[in-house]
């Protein structure tokens, strides 16, 4: 397929010349007396002018229009006119480019694309679903196929963007927690960060998480991040995002109108998005970054079931979303939650709910190459060992692993001596994973090998290296960080010896997204304080390579894996099942709820509400040529799939979704005249939701 999505396109880069503008000669007075000789001369000179007109000029503007028919290309939206007495000006504005074009943002503003590596963009407002970007010429188009263990991931988090965290792995966004730090209630999650700017109306209430939605990430990261030689983005996409209950603080909504924009602008560059469901009801780690600091309440303790439900019903509500033909080419991976804690929830629990929701999005989606995305589980702090043969036959499903070096025991070695440290840690294993499991990656990794830099154990926490961590005081301190954090003092020497230790990382890993792509300045010392943790900021400075394929063969490879993976595991087998005998070991719901007890003495819901779906992007088309209205999809693909959303039972009772594993469910669970199974199904047909105002 050409490289600009359809048939029959004219492949390579190909700019839209701007129209120029055309003025006919001035009128003269003649006399009517001419020499013969003047008189022809003054025919051959018209003669020869419409000659290169419609030779040259005319014929390279009717080229140029059918090459852009048949490739689907039109204006874009921001195109102008001019009009006066000699007639009327048109400008047009390219719809493609490669390395040196000039691209124009939605303001109207413009900047110089940078690709050394042979990547073009691709945006026309009348034809917003083409897939012909390609980030580099390595990479694949995105109408193209990837072809997983062959084609590497090379990624980077889009960290602290649409779920702020202050925590590990630390604050990407410091500069929204400071002004509250010192409160009576600090702001240490995104719960109480909340709480606190919205008290705060004299800078804005919430709007200020909007305000950071729009400037934090912006359309020119996806064009460096292509740039940098990456070809995925990894997006932490929180449960408010779709809807709060109660309680719930959060910003709601509007953090999905940004991840549209991410949708845009990753099709427009070419780059591909793994969406990881961040932060889930109830928190599934009980970790700042899971939208509230403190207990576990997804699938643990007394509203464990019905959080886990309420997450599944989540999970769905993406799923039906981006399987749906306009997105699935983008948004090829969905991490169905980030981290969840299996020494606390359980094993057999967090496997069953794997199941569930692996089935939830292959419902949504269908099953092989195209329909949907790679379901993607985080190995939840167990060896990837353990989850070798897990789900056999399923179809596209990968490990995700986190792996850091920098949470456990301290040392001021230099960071020289790391050098073969991530070859010698992950390389074999993840090379039998890609043999035993399938495709396996590394969602999360960065060039820390101390926990030095602002609040990466969290607010007030304290750093281990240094002594003062306050979870654990067996940390003595090694030494002060400021050698590891002073990144305006690093060496040549030091630079290379970072860089080394990340070309290391990435070659041991193989498929991989840094965390993070940028760190913000702090509000206090107008700097990155994390600057291990920043991808952009070490390309800037030297640190980080260029080409990420430098990368390839640094481990030397001593425990390969060779491709390819299973049929299944990409898509070639239209009938990928999951065996029943597979399925009935991961009962759901589980057998027990740790910290709740059995599931029927539980709170849970019934699925009998309007289930909302998640809002389309909008275009205005523009130009001559807009002649048929772009079909952004309905946010639902499966009509088959109806069931109602998970409710509250209205003759049942109801603890806090937070309420931690401490209490008792509640007793009696329901009334009487409640009988105490799961009801009957209400069909219901999916109720879009509004977005929120631009």
């Amino acid at each position: 397929m050409s490289p600009l999505g359809k048939s029959g396109a004219a492949t390579g880069n190909r700019y839209m010349e701007e129209k120029r503008a055309m003025y006919a000669s001035p009128k003269s007075k003649r006399k009517v007396l001419l020499i013969a000789g003047a008189a022809a001369t003054a025919l051959l000179v018209i003669i020869i002018a419409l000659g290169v007109y419609f030779g040259v000029v005319k014929k390279n503007q009717g080229s140029s229009t059918a090459s852009n028919v048949a490739s689907g290309d039109s204006s874009d939206s921001g195109s102008s006119s001019s009009s006066g007495n000699s007639g009327s000006t048109q400008t047009k504005l390219a719809v493609t480019g490669g390395d040196g074009s000039k691209v124009t943002l939605e303001d109207g503003t413009t900047f110089t694309y940078s690709n050394s590596f042979g990547g073009t963009w691709y945006w026309d407002i009348n034809d917003p679903f083409n897939n012909g970007a390609r980030a580099q010429s390595w990479s694949p188009a995105l109408n193209e196929t990837f072809n997983y263990g062959v084609d590497r991931i090379r990624g980077v988090n889009l960290g602290g963007w649409l779920t702020v965290e202050p925590v590990r792995p630390l604050s990407s966004a410091p500069a929204l927690f400071e002004p509250y730090v010192n409160n009576s209630v600090p702001a240490v999650d995104e719960w109480t960060l909340s709480q606190n700017m919205a008290a705060d109306t004299a800078k804005g209430g919430l709007s200020q998480l909007e305000t950071h939605y729009q400037t934090f990430i912006t359309e020119q990261d996806f064009a460096q991040i292509a740039g940098a030689g990456l070809n995925y983005v990894r997006i932490a996409l929180p449960f408010w995002a779709i809807e709060t209950r109660g309680s719930e603080p959060f910003l709601e909504g509007t953090a999905w109108k940004y991840f549209l924009k991410a949708i845009q602008w990753a099709r427009k560059y070419g780059i591909r998005i793994n969406l990881d469901y961040h932060a889930l009801p109830g928190s599934q780690n009980g970790w700042n970054h899971s939208g509230k600091l403190g207990s576990i309440n997804m699938l643990m303790g007394p509203m464990g079931l019905a959080n886990a439900q309420r997450s599944l019903d989540h999970i769905r509500i993406i799923a039906e979303f981006i399987s749906q033909p306009e997105y699935s080419s983008v948004v090829t991976m969905f991490g169905i939650t980030n981290e969840p804690q299996a020494s606390a929830i359980g094993n057999d629990q967090v496997e069953a709910f794997y199941l569930q929701a692996y089935e939830v999005v292959r419902k949504a989606s269908g099953i092989g190459a195209g329909k949907g995305p790679i379901v993607s589980f985080h190995d939840a702090f167990r060896s990837r060992s353990a989850w070798a043969g897990f789900l056999p036959g399923a179809d596209r499903i990968s490990l995700d692993s986190h792996p850091y070096l920098c949470f456990s025991t301290q040392s001021s070695a230099p960071i020289s001596s790391y050098a073969t440290t991530p070859c010698t840690a992950w390389g074999a294993d993840v090379n039998s994973s890609m043999s035993n499991f399938g495709l396996t990656q590394a969602g999360e990794f960065s060039n820390a090998v101390t926990d030095c830099g602002l609040w990466v154990n969290g607010v007030g926490q304290g750093i281990r290296y240094e002594g003062t961590y306050v979870a654990d005081s067996s940390f003595k301190s090694v030494g002060s960080c400021d050698s590891w954090t002073d990144w305006q003092a690093y060496d040549q020497s030091t630079k290379d010896a970072i860089k080394q230790f990340a070309l290391a990382s990435m070659d041991a890993l193989q498929n991989f997204f840094f965390w993070t792509w940028k760190i913000g300045n702090s509000s206090v010392t107008g700097k990155v304080e994390s600057p291990a943790w920043s991808y952009q900021l070490g390309l800037e400075q030297g640190w980080m390579p260029t080409d990420p394929r430098e990368a390839d063969g640094t481990c030397g490879n001593s425990s390969p894996w060779t491709p390819p993976l299973a049929d299944n595991q990409l898509g070639k087998d239209s009938s990928a099942t999951i065996a029943s005998s597979v399925s009935a070991s991961y009962p759901w719901p589980p057998s027990t709820i740790i910290g709740g007890g059995v599931p029927s003495k539980l709170p849970s819901y019934t699925p009998t509400g309007a289930i909302p779906t998640l809002s389309a992007p909008t275009f205005t088309q523009s130009g001559d040529k807009a002649t048929t209205t772009p079909t952004p999809g309905n946010g639902w693909e499966n009509a088959q799939d109806t069931a109602g959303l998970m409710v509250n039972i209205a003759s049942c009772s109801y603890l806090d979704p937070w309420i931690g594993t401490t209490v008792d469910p509640p007793s009696p669970l329901c009334s009487s005249s409640s009988r105490r199974r799961e009801p009957a199904l209400e069909y219901r047909e999916p109720m879009v939701t509004a977005m929120p105002a631009l």
